[in-house]
């Protein structure tokens, strides 16, 4: 980038090289964001290739695929490189036309690919024969030297996990549990669910400890408090009852008279407190 950008007087080169870096910065996270970004260093310097590709992956990301389309085009025409293939077939089944991206998966520019990009030229081939309801032949597509390989690569997640969800479409979900933990275990990171897709076949679920509705519904709800230094207690008949007791002296709180209260109708409750307090008196007396 720095080299095509030196062909460019020195505050214009300045000013579109912020603007690609607010791109990369961007992209994943803010995509929108990225895209005006990429506009601004579009119209500052549109015969840069750098400047092109990053306004096509910028609209790539924000599923604006003519426009993705476009500027890669432009962007190979400038370098003549053949890596934007790939995902130059990708905006062809965005826009709906995935018998093109399979035929570009054919196409000689294919063997100009890296490894890498080889692999992501199957990713995107079998994506196309999904889109034509041709999942068997998704299938197919991806069974490869690199799908066997136990050996992990920045891909390795990427390809076993479509794997396993073009086992799922094509009716064979017995055989894609072991491809999502197979996922799983090449992305300690987590860029791809294969985490979640793989508890989804084995019915567990994940919640969030961060979110405060999981929460709530995890814990039960709160029962009157006790208060310091009390013990909670359960009657036969399954309703609480609390006993105080003090740090050194535990004194039961309730005596037969109590009991006798809670069935008691009021004129019985009446009498009873007559009769508590006489004995009381009685006491005081003696």
């Amino acid at each position: 980038m720095h080299q095509e950008l030196r062909s460019l007087p020195k505050t214009l080169a300045d000013d579109v090289a912020r603007n690609l870096v607010m791109v990369a910065r961007l992209l994943d996270n803010e995509p929108e964001e990225a895209y005006k970004y990429s506009r601004v260093a579009l119209r500052l310097a549109s015969r840069v290739p750098s400047v092109r590709e990053a306004a096509g992956f910028a609209s790539y990301m924000t599923q604006r695929y003519s426009e993705a389309l476009t500027e890669f085009r432009a962007a190979r025409r400038m370098t003549g490189r053949a890596d934007l293939w790939p995902v130059m077939a990708d905006c062809e089944r965005g826009l709906g036309r995935p018998e093109k991206a399979l035929a570009m998966a054919g196409e000689p520019e294919v063997k100009q690919l890296d490894k890498a990009g080889q692999v992501e030229m199957r990713l995107v081939a079998a994506g196309a024969r999904a889109d034509m309801g041709q999942f068997d032949a998704a299938v197919v597509t991806l069974q490869s030297p690199e799908l066997a390989s136990n050996a992990v690569h920045p891909w390795t997640a990427r390809l076993r996990y479509a794997y396993a969800e073009a086992l799922i479409a094509a009716d064979r979900g017995d055989e894609a549990r072991e491809w999502f933990a197979k996922a799983a275990e090449a992305d300690p990171e987590g860029n791809t669910n294969a985490s979640e897709r793989l508890a989804e076949i084995d019915g567990l679920e994940f919640v969030d400890a961060l979110d405060p509705e999981a929460e709530e519904a995890e814990v039960p709800a709160e029962r009157p408090a006790a208060g310091r230094g009390s013990r909670d207690t359960r009657t036969d008949e399954g309703q609480d009852k609390v006993i105080f007791e003090e740090d050194e002296d535990v004194e039961e709180y309730y005596d037969e008279d109590d009991l006798e209260l809670e069935d008691a109708s009021a004129e019985e409750a009446d009498q009873i407190e007559r009769d508590r307090a006489a004995r009381r008196d009685e006491g005081d007396r003696d």
